[in-house]
């Protein structure tokens, strides 16, 4: 009899399109142009992330802007970095360990983790002037409350991840992961939605558009691939969902 956690055959490897994609990034992140490999990628992450409270803070320094905006926009946007490094200390993802050369460093930073940035950079430099749908104080509970609830639902997933996965090999099927098969991915689309939210511009909606459908879906459907070798895969596709209950 075939346990749980036991694959029933050969991995499922995943659409041609998501594996060619896969390819093309791969390359452009962590082998372009070849030679040293004198990175981790999660030095890479972590320098763009720990580096967001500076970086802001500056930005208000330097385009003297103290609004209320910018000051909940610094809260947001930076201490999530804070966090981000909180939680690669506590429990590092293995995938951000792997060594990358430096074109492959400076790809990543200039077209994925760059433009993170450009949120702050808009809001705080007065090049967006956001006209909310919604009263400020309403929409910056809106962008606080997405911002925070996203931020805790990455962490306790990526928690359960590492620690369950080091005791026990397999898919996770309790906890965060019982009804949404990809609750850190949906944690980060909530952080960063809040960002783009407060930036209230059209820039960040394309670099979200470029980051969730070029990266994350791809990443997504990969795993799924992965995760459908276990017996028990079925049985969890059928009462759970991608990332949002009842709806995806």
């Amino acid at each position: 009899m075939t346990s749980p956690a036991t694959p029933v055959a050969s991995a499922h490897q995943g659409p041609g399109w998501a594996l060619f994609m896969r390819r093309c990034t791969d390359y452009l992140s962590s082998d372009f142009l070849g030679g040293p490999r004198p990175w981790k990628f999660s030095w890479v992450i972590n320098f763009q992330k720990g580096g967001t409270f500076v970086f802001l803070g500056l930005l208000m320094a330097l385009y003297g802007n103290t609004s209320t905006a910018a000051w909940v926009y610094l809260a947001l946007h930076g201490t999530y970095g804070l966090v981000w490094l909180l939680k690669d200390f506590a429990f590092p993802d293995p995938n951000w360990q792997k060594r990358i050369t430096i074109g492959g460093g400076i790809n990543a930073f200039l077209f994925v983790l760059g433009p993170y940035w450009l949120f702050g950079w808009l809001l705080i430099s007065g090049t967006s002037q956001p006209r909310y749908p919604l009263p400020e104080y309403a929409w910056y509970c809106l962008c606080i409350s997405l911002c925070m609830f996203g931020s805790v639902l990455m962490i306790a997933a990526d928690a359960q991840k590492y620690f369950t996965l080091r005791v026990k090999r397999g898919l996770i099927t309790d906890g965060v992961h019982r009804y949404i098969r990809h609750p850190n991915y949906l944690g980060e689309m909530m952080i960063y939605g809040s960002f783009a939210l407060m930036a209230w511009h059209w820039l960040p909606v394309l670099v979200l558009a470029w980051v969730w459908g070029c990266l994350f879906a791809v990443n997504m459907v990969l795993k799924e691939a992965s995760m459908s070798r276990y017996a028990e895969w079925a049985a969890y596709k059928r009462r759970s969902w991608w990332l949002v209950p009842f709806v995806l």
